[in-house]
């Protein structure tokens, strides 16, 4: 084994018993709970004398069994999307010191105001790797894997492009001088697509996403709103600790167009609408979709609710240029159908017709 293969082993170990203590403290369920006590490698760890006496061979043995749940391709796509994200924020948004969202945000805030030697590198692992490991329970051990790599690639190259490449960022961006609506909009863009391309793949750039799921719902509120409390409030201390509201109001900028580009990139760019259409004519109705589109849906038996008359649902997915003429081919048809449209935003099908 090298010395490189020790190193991942040991990390992979340490993130393995941290999700283990997360697991047996926060579970409800006492199964689970019993379930977790009773795993081997905790019995040793907590009856034996320390880490050194538990048996490798069944923490190799275990690790082995989590690793079949990661895609290593997509450690290759994560390092890609953290890199991306790095040279966002640090080619844009750090130089001119606009402020990206979540803990990204924060801890440029704190490079800001805390001595030298505590870097915006350093921050982003202190503070998204314990957050990763808190909603280790909820989120699953892939997604706590892909996290952490992703992160510490986004830590990683933003030391280097600061203290390693031949890049000046100290003053004014190398690519946008100091233009801040430029460095605002490219940063919120570039930057986005990393963080879009990490929660494609089934991990996360930054833990506040972590947080909101685990809190929105306490505190009654969506996923969307919490992280747009928390930005508010970054974006409101940093007004009061640069004393100006330039900045802060141009992140806001950052922020919009970050959100957008993370929505293109996870949900794509031609979101496809789901169709249904309840009708009496529902054979008419497939055979002229089938005729024009070559595809025609899936009929559902369905009953009203106050009549109890028999219909039909037509279920079929569509894309937004077919609505229109979904619509019309429907009305010709049954003029009393009634069609609802919702956007959807993942299909996973065969090729077969139904």
């Amino acid at each position: 084994m090298t010395f490189a293969e020790g190193v991942i082993l040991w990390i992979m170990f340490l993130i393995y018993l941290a999700y283990l203590v997360i697991m047996s403290k926060k579970s409800n369920d006492d199964e689970e709970a019993e379930n977790i006590k009773d795993n081997p490698i905790w019995k040793n760890c907590m009856e034996g004398e320390g880490i050194l006496k538990i048996n490798i061979r069944l923490i190799i043995k275990r690790i082995e069994e989590l690793l079949h749940t990661l895609k290593p391709l997509n450690f290759l796509y994560l390092a890609l999307a953290g890199t991306i994200n790095a040279f966002g924020v640090m080619l844009f948004l750090f130089p001119v010191k606009l402020y990206d969202s979540g803990v990204s945000g924060l801890s440029m805030l704190l490079d800001q105001i805390t001595p030298s030697y505590l870097s915006i590198s350093a921050f982003l692992l202190l503070i998204n790797i314990p957050i990763f490991l808190f909603g280790a329970k909820k989120q699953g051990f892939p997604f706590t894997v892909y996290s952490v790599f992703t992160v510490a690639m986004y830590s990683l190259f933003s030391y280097l492009i600061v203290n390693v490449f031949p890049i000046d960022v100290d003053f004014v961006s190398p690519l946008a001088g100091s233009d801040l609506l430029l460095c605002a909009i490219f940063g919120g863009v570039i930057s986005g697509i990393g963080s879009g391309l990490s929660i494609r793949l089934g991990g996360a750039i930054d833990g506040m996403d972590v947080l909101s799921v685990i809190f929105s719902k306490k505190l009654g509120l969506s996923i969307g709103t919490f992280v747009m409390i928390f930005n508010a409030i970054l974006y409101i201390v940093c007004g009061f600790v640069l004393n100006s509201w330039i900045l802060p109001l141009y992140s806001i900028i950052t922020y919009f167009v970050a959100s957008k580009t993370i929505d293109f990139i996870v949900d794509g760019f031609n979101k496809e609408k789901c169709a249904m259409i309840v009708t009496t004519q529902a054979d008419k109705i497939t055979d002229a979709l089938n005729e024009r589109f070559d595809f025609s849906g899936t009929i559902v038996d369905a009953m009203g609710g106050y009549s109890k008359k028999e219909y039909k649902i037509v279920y079929m997915i569509i894309n937004q240029f077919q609505v229109y003429e979904l619509k019309t081919i429907v009305q010709m048809n049954d003029p009393n159908a009634f069609i609802s449209l919702q956007e959807v935003s993942d299909i996973f099908k065969r090729t077969e017709k139904t």
